[in-house]
C-alpha cells in the first residue's frame, strides 16, 4: 500500500507533482467517459485497475461522461449502489496498490473533494506539472487550450466559476442530471451535423511549456491520440502527446494507457489485448 503522501503538490502559480524517490512507472489516460450503458469499456477499466503495475496513475480528466455532484455515487435508501457507487469502490481498491490523481475534464468539472476523498485519489489542478525521471511534463486536460472555439471559452469561463458551482449543485439532482441530458443531447446533435471540434492551440501551447520549464505537454479532451513536434526547427523540441479516449465498442477498440518509465521513452499500449509493460 502507498504511503498516505505519495507525492508533494508545489502551490506555486505552476503546480507540481513531485515523483517521490521510488517510483518507476506512471501511466496516464483520460476520456473514457465511463457511464452505466457502456459495460464493455467499464469492464476493460476495472481489468486495467487491478492488474497495473504502475506506481501512480494520472486520470487526466473526463473519467465520466457526465458528474452533476458527489451525490451521484451515494446510493438511495433501499437500493444497491449504482455504477458511479461501483466506480468509487473499484477507485478506493486501486489506491492501494498505486497513487491515484485526478485532473478536471470538461464533463466532470464537478468532481469534488468528497468522492475523491471517498477513493482516496488526490485532485490536481489544471495545468499541473509532473516532475519524473528528471524531466518536467506538463499535464491539462487540454480543452483550455482550444482556443478557436470562443463559444465554449466562453461557456467554461462561466461554470468554472465557485459562484455558478454552488448554485447549480444547491439544484435538486433531479433537476441537475435533467440539464445534463440536455447538455449532451446538444453536443451529440453538434457533433453528427459535422461539425469539426477546435484542436489544441499551438502558440498557446508553446506559451504554456515555456512559462512551466518544461518539453512535453500531455493532455487529452481532443480524441486525437498523436505524438506532435510544436517547433521542430528549434534547437530545445516541444513535444505534445495527445491521450487517445476509450471505446471497447469502437472498431478497432480505443483503449489507450501511455506509460512514463525511468529512462525510457513514453509507451502506448492497450489495456485488454496487451499484458502491462514491466
Amino acid at each position: 500500500m502507498p504511503s498516505p503522501v505519495t507525492a508533494s503538490l508545489n502551490s506555486a502559480s505552476w503546480p507540481e507533482l513531485i515523483a517521490p524517490a521510488h517510483w518507476r512507472c506512471v501511466e496516464v489516460i483520460s476520456d473514457l467517459h465511463l457511464q452505466a450503458g457502456e459495460a464493455a469499456t467499464f469492464e476493460v477499466w476495472r481489468h486495467y485497475l487491478r492488474n497495473s503495475n504502475a506506481d501512480a496513475l494520472l486520470i487526466l480528466g473526463d473519467l465520466f461522461e457526465v458528474w452533476v455532484g458527489d451525490d451521484v455515487a451515494k446510493p438511495l435508501p433501499g437500493q444497491p449502489p449504482g455504477f458511479e457507487a461501483q466506480c468509487q469502490e473499484l477507485l478506493a481498491e486501486a489506491s492501494q496498490h498505486m497513487a491515484v490523481f485526478f485532473m478536471h475534464g470538461n464533463r466532470d468539472f464537478l468532481l469534488g473533494e468528497s468522492f475523491a476523498a471517498a477513493c482516496s485519489m488526490t485532485l490536481l489542478s489544471d495545468p499541473t506539472v509532473l516532475v519524473f525521471d528528471e524531466q518536467r511534463w506538463l499535464l491539462s486536460h487540454g480543452d483550455a487550450l482550444c482556443l478557436d472555439d470562443t463559444d465554449y471559452q466562453q461557456f467554461r469561463s462561466q461554470v468554472r466559476t465557485p459562484a455558478w458551482r454552488e448554485q447549480f449543485l444547491a439544484k435538486p439532482l433531479a433537476e441537475r442530471l435533467a440539464i445534463a441530458r440536455s447538455l449532451r443531447e446538444q453536443s451529440e446533435s453538434r457533433k453528427n451535423s459535422g461539425v469539426s471540434y477546435a484542436d489544441v492551440d499551438t502558440a498557446a501551447a508553446l506559451q504554456w511549456l515555456q512559462a512551466a520549464q518544461a518539453s512535453t505537454l500531455i493532455h487529452g479532451h481532443t480524441h486525437k491520440p498523436a505524438d506532435h513536434c510544436l517547433n521542430p526547427t528549434a534547437d530545445t523540441p516541444k513535444h505534445r502527446l495527445v491521450l487517445s479516449d476509450w471505446d471497447a465498442g469502437a472498431t478497432p477498440p480505443r483503449l489507450e494507457v501511455l506509460r512514463l518509465g525511468l529512462g525510457a521513452t513514453p509507451l502506448r499500449w492497450t489495456p485488454g489485448s496487451q499484458t502491462p509493460p514491466i
